[in-house]
């Protein structure tokens, strides 16, 4: 089995540093570039193939969560995990929104990285003790007051692609008009089941309709 390739995304170099120091000894697991800002990730990924961005937050120009819908926009097969300081629980919802599958805080030590970016790679979600604990918090506080769920964040492509497999195209038709990969498509296919929390492709129909989302051109 190929080694994950790993992408470092953070604005202190001290950090970068410290999290390769940690994974270069992990069997499997590669750093194979570090950016320290979202604009570099969008330069990088031009030409770098990567499974697993661990992406900052909290970036100057543009922070971790926007890059996060950047890229699963345009490399909806690539795993993102959130990094940063705060368990602050409006930013995990956002980057969860945005497409990360985990969210560890910048103390975790090498075992719990480790397994974060292997789980992640898995198609599974994690979340650290802390981030789970703020989430868990939340709830109690807001027991018993009622709230709509939050939205969930389908990027423009993904809604392009829902909108032809409720026209019933194949994924290969979906590829054609959009001037993208078969491989492509199935990957945001399986981010909408992922986000809609759908079974199947009638259940993403489904999802679109009660939800005001197909287009009738």
């Amino acid at each position: 089995m190929a080694n994950i390739k790993v992408l470092l995304v953070d604005d202190h170099k001290i950090v970068r540093d410290g999290i390769k120091l940690m994974l270069e000894p992990q069997a499997g697991i590669d750093v194979v570039a570090e950016a320290d800002s979202g604009v570099k990730v969008k330069k990088l990924l031009q030409d770098l193939s990567v499974d697993v961005i661990v992406m900052d937050i909290n970036m100057p120009e543009v922070n971790g969560i926007a890059t996060t819908k950047m890229v699963k926009e345009q490399h909806p097969e690539i795993k993102i995990l959130a990094l940063t300081m705060s368990s602050d629980d409006s930013h995990i919802r956002q980057m969860v929104q945005a497409g990360a599958s985990g969210y560890i805080m910048k103390s975790a030590g090498r075992d719990e990285l480790t397994k974060a970016i292997r789980e992640v790679m898995e198609g599974k979600h994690y979340f650290s003790d802390q981030a789970t604990h703020s989430i868990m918090m939340d709830l109690v506080k807001n027991k018993g007051k009622s709230s709509a769920p939050d939205p969930i964040h389908i990027t423009n492509r993904e809604l392009e692609v829902l909108q032809m497999i409720v026209k019933e195209h194949t994924n290969h038709e979906i590829a054609d008009k959009l001037y993208i990969s078969p491989r492509t498509v199935d990957a945001h296919r399986r981010n909408l089941l992922q986000k809609t929390g759908a079974r199947n492709t009638a259940g993403l129909v489904k999802y679109a309709f009660q939800n005001g989302l197909v287009n009738d051109k």
